[in-house]
């Protein structure tokens, strides 16, 4: 496993998006926190969640409560792994995703959050996704106002523009250490973004990294559902004998040093598999020709409605 900065601190190149392992189509009660045993014993240590990572309707922080129990049911070290939740989000019944922004409500999920990780602080608290209904610096105020009160260390913004970006750092200083926006060989319209964290030195989480690349295994069809220009990614994995999956990543991690994905996971071997890529190196030629086949940047809309 490679390193790489966040906020000051180490952390594995390739971290791990716990979502799936909560909402629908979520693994069953022992295969769960195995995929997160398996990310940890390949040297994960960057573990993403969310108070509203659980079924619609459910009680918030299922997928907070789980990553507890796999951390404290682990039989390593688990001193270097960062937890960075979000808040600010909701899934009621029927399924949509809400915002609510407000300060009271994020200091009041910041601290549901705190209990249910079993923490003193939150090492990293995340923004989910500004609210229209409330000034962006309200809510990032409220952020401010939790690292002062010692409930969280660190602080992150999610699906945020370039201007919002400038404004959180305004408002949070240094305690301002990420960005988590949608980035993907398929979607890239977060390119501003990511080259004003590489400018301020902020780590830069892509969300649903393996966009546009099939979940399919290497010897199976190469689809890459409708873009056959990422038939690319299949290809050099192919020369190289490892998944499109890992040479996506491997294509994230040499965009920028700032790159830290945190692709989803359910199944042991998938975490394995993801974890791997943060070795694979790219030669100069298989970079460029990636470079060529992913989508132009400003295509589609990165601030999607689902993380």
């Amino acid at each position: 496993m490679r390193y790489r900065t966040l906020g000051g601190l180490r952390v594995s190149a390739v971290g791990l998006g716990a979502m799936p392992l909560s909402i629908e189509g979520r693994p069953d009660e022992e295969r769960a926190p195995a995929t997160v045993h398996a990310a940890l014993d390949a040297g994960v240590t960057l573990l993403d969640t969310a108070d509203s990572y659980h079924l619609p309707g459910a009680e918030p922080g299922h997928n907070e409560r789980l990553l507890a129990r796999a951390l404290a049911t682990y039989g390593g070290d688990t001193s270097g792994v960062l937890v960075a939740t979000k808040g600010g989000r909701g899934r009621p019944a029927g399924g949509d995703w809400t915002v609510n922004g407000s300060p009271r409500h994020l200091k009041a999920a910041a601290e549901a959050s705190r209990k249910r990780l079993g923490v003193e602080a939150i090492g990293l608290y995340q923004l989910h996704k500004p609210d229209p209904e409330v000034p962006f610096e309200e809510s990032v105020g409220a952020l401010r106002e939790l690292i002062d009160a010692g409930t969280i260390r660190l602080a992150g913004v999610s699906n945020a523009d370039a201007g919002q970006i400038r404004r959180a750092r305004e408002i949070l200083g240094e305690k301002l250490v990420s960005v988590q926006n949608r980035y993907s060989p398929a979607v890239r319209d977060s390119e501003p973004e990511l080259r004003l964290c590489a400018e301020l030195g902020l780590a830069f989480l892509p969300w649903s990294p393996l966009g546009g690349l099939a979940r399919s295994s290497l010897d199976g069809p190469s689809r890459t559902e409708g873009r056959e220009r990422l038939a690319a990614f299949h290809e050099v994995a192919k020369a190289r004998g490892v998944s499109p999956q890992q040479v996506g990543l491997a294509w994230l991690l040499a965009r920028s040093s700032a790159v830290v994905p945190i692709p989803g996971a359910s199944r042991p071997e998938t975490a394995r598999d993801s974890a791997a890529a943060a070795d694979l190196l790219l030669t100069k030629e298989e970079q460029a020709r990636l470079d060529e086949a992913a989508e132009p940047a400003s295509v589609n809309n990165a601030h999607d409605q689902y993380t």
